[in-house]
């Protein structure tokens, strides 16, 4: 229906897909680099319809799913990618109902699934220090949940609270919280550590995403240096590889192995767990 979000996904030359976001409207069209598709012939469509192009070339149209809508959605900061994202629901074990802190609203992606995990019942808090990253995250994150109201019988929960703080000057605002999980996305979460921890759950995860090695020595130097009660359960790093649909259709059996020409991205994750301290 008008107003909605549609995914045309097309295949161009050595059968790379071509994937276009779009919001439907009336008297909107769609450009691809193989001619326009007017939206009035997508609008009133089933989903998984396959329709043509002035130039010929065939779309499949659908709605697009969270991973996809936060890969194609507009951006300003690097997103925390749905892999990651993944690993870190899995880390923190979050659950309908929990009160979970994020650090660093960036793009919103984090935020979208934080949203989804806890479910109407629960409550995201996600603190951002710049103001262009604020509004892009609540301008991302209003745009898929009106998408969502008109294609959907049931809404997507309200219950994102974006906050334009540091979170190292937000410790009197943590004193009323009490917190399942915490998920940091920042240069550096060392500094936000000492904030957030007192409102943490006994056994609680906070769950941290750095971009090299070195910042993960940083973190945990701090955490010994500053006697936090952070246990190190776990560092991973998780790595993306695609497979072409090309490879799949030879004869020979497809081996999975490192290429030189493997788009790749990896981050490390790093799983604290909150813990009581013996007494001396």
């Amino acid at each position: 229906r008008a107003g909605e979000l549609a995914l045309a996904e097309m295949r161009r030359k050595h059968n790379a897909p071509l994937k276009l976001l779009c919001r439907l409207a009336a008297e909107a069209v769609l450009s691809s680099p193989s001619g326009v598709l007017p939206h009035r012939d997508i609008i009133g469509q089933l989903p998984g319809q396959v329709l043509r192009t002035s130039g010929g070339a065939r779309l499949l149209l659908r709605r697009p799913s969270l991973d996809e809508y936060v890969l194609l959605m507009r951006r300003g900061p690097t997103i925390a990618y749905p892999k990651d994202i993944s690993a870190i629901l899995m880390m923190m074990d979050i659950h309908p109902g929990d009160t979970v802190l994020e650090t660093g609203s960036g793009s919103g992606a984090m935020s979208l699934f934080l949203s989804r995990a806890v479910g109407p019942k629960g409550r995201v808090l996600s603190y951002e220090i710049r103001d262009d990253h604020h509004s892009l995250a609540k301008k991302n994150y209003r745009h898929w949940r009106s998408a969502w109201e008109i294609g959907h019988v049931d809404e997507w929960p309200d219950n994102v609270e974006f906050i334009l703080k540091d979170i190292s000057t937000a410790a009197a605002d943590m004193k009323s919280v009490t917190l399942d999980a915490v998920v940091l996305d920042m240069l550096n979460p060392q500094c936000a550590l000492p904030v957030v921890h007192p409102s943490l759950k006994q056994g609680g995860v906070c769950a941290v995403y750095l971009a090299n090695i070195t910042q993960v020595v940083d973190l945990l130097d701090r955490i010994r240096s500053c006697k936090l009660p952070f246990l190190c359960e776990r560092i991973i790093e998780v790595t993306h590889r695609s497979c072409d649909a090309a490879e799949t259709n030879r004869s020979v059996p497809y081996i999975a192995r490192p290429s030189h020409w493997q788009e790749t991205h990896s981050a490390f994750l790093t799983k604290l767990r909150k813990f009581r301290p013996l007494l001396s």
